[in-house]
């Protein structure tokens, strides 16, 4: 739950959020897979030469190891009017470097320019257990809304362990990874500059080889790390985090007759009626289920374990690409058509953050949904539509 204070907000603890694996690792296992997400990197273990940060756990710390943080990666390029054109050496500018000559720097002619926080990995494994259908079934029930603008597109990807495989992207701001291991080796190498064999190349400085300043031991044409096994762990820990509980004291989703509720859950309930009344549920859909346990995955390249398998859980997003007038401008793997798209954000462990939207940009959640046009504009109305008591139940319930 979220609590107003003064012209504010303050963030409770987390809720059924700790060091503590949901089964799929023992906690042993657990234990050592958060030692390595939190090691820092050095240039004698692969760090750069370019780089963002020197361990996960630097960027992804709040509420637990995992979680968001304040880092945020910076992006640039040109718009010439028409499309998006990355600078020599791609739109990601990393921050640090392991020689100041080769810190990559924003373009003379770049005309886009683009920050993302750090997003909170807790609970993934269960996203990534989502069959691709149920993401697809989604965006269909979304473009068949009667006099709906919201449309939100699904973003195939390749998947980096599964060569030839596509699946729906999920992860990152711009839904561009499907899987947690394609998400890890992604980040080892564009956030510490450590290559891997499923992501074997350096980052430049700008497009200028980098390959005078790796470390001795090192190359820039060979992998700094010889298998995978890292990544692996790393993602393991992500499948391992507990599904976002919601705060104590919240309502069922879904009340059985009967049910009776005191002062504070009747006030959350209330609000979540409003929320789904205006179309807010629309894209933060509550609730997802994973496949059955044994379902293969990604071409065969990940099976749902037990721990992950037909589980029901509520991440109050829809996973899908959509233009809510918050893009940053940005093309990845998605094509010209996503350049003002941004995934949605899940709002689980909303009431850990102290800032909103995909940059942090602005300070309290009521800000946020004003941010929200373009698709969402007819949502927008009619949140700034409801009563004075409706307007007050809808902060508790976020």
């Amino acid at each position: 739950m979220l609590a107003s204070g003064g012209s504010g907000f303050r963030c409770r603890g987390a809720a059924g959020i700790g060091n503590v694996t949901n089964g799929l690792l023992s906690q042993t296992d657990f234990n050592a897979a958060i030692t390595l997400f939190n090691q820092d990197q050095t240039a004698s273990t692969g760090l750069g030469p370019v780089f963002n940060d020197n361990s996960c756990g630097r960027c992804h710390r709040a509420p637990v190891p995992g979680g968001s943080g304040a880092s945020r990666a910076h992006r640039a390029g040109v718009f010439d009017g028409v499309n998006f054109i990355e600078p020599p050496g791609g739109s990601l500018i990393a921050d640090r470097a392991l020689s100041p000559t080769i810190r990559p720097v924003v373009p003379a002619n770049a005309n886009v320019e683009a920050f993302r926080t750090s997003l909170s990995t807790l609970g993934d494994g269960y996203v990534e257990a989502v069959p691709d259908s149920a993401f697809v079934a989604l965006a269909d029930a979304q473009s068949g809304v009667p006099g709906g603008r919201i449309h939100g597109r699904v973003n195939w990807v390749p998947v980096l362990e599964a060569p030839g495989a596509l699946a729906v992207g999920r992860f990152g701001a711009k839904a561009q990874h499907a899987s947690l291991v394609s998400f890890s080796a992604d980040a080892y190498r564009n956030e510490m500059g450590i290559t891997t064999p499923l992501f074997p190349t350096e980052l430049t400085s700008n497009g200028r080889p980098i390959d005078a300043f790796e470390p001795p031991g090192f190359f820039s044409n060979i992998p700094n790390r010889s298998d995978n096994n890292e990544v692996f762990k790393v993602s393991n820990l992500m499948r391992s985090t507990p599904a976002r509980a919601r705060a104590p004291g919240s309502p069922p989703l879904v009340l059985q007759p009967g049910t009776r509720l005191n002062a504070k859950a009747t006030q959350i309930r209330a609000g979540q009626l409003v929320f789904t009344t205006i179309g807010c549920g629309i894209c933060h859909v509550d609730t997802l289920t994973t496949a059955p346990t044994g379902t293969r995955l990604f071409n065969g390249a990940y099976t749902v374990p037990a721990a992950l398998g037909n589980l029901t859980f509520h991440p109050f997003g829809d996973f899908l690409l959509h233009d809510i007038g918050t893009g940053d401008g940005i093309v990845q793997n998605g094509g010209q058509i996503t350049r003002n798209m941004m995934r949605t954000t899940p709002l689980w462990g909303l009431r850990q953050r102290r800032a909103f939207l995909h940059d942090d940009s602005v300070p309290s959640i009521p800000e946020a949904i004003l941010r929200h046009a373009g698709e969402s504009a007819q949502v927008v109305q009619r949140y700034c539509g409801p009563s004075a008591s409706d307007q007050q139940n809808r902060l508790p319930f976020l």
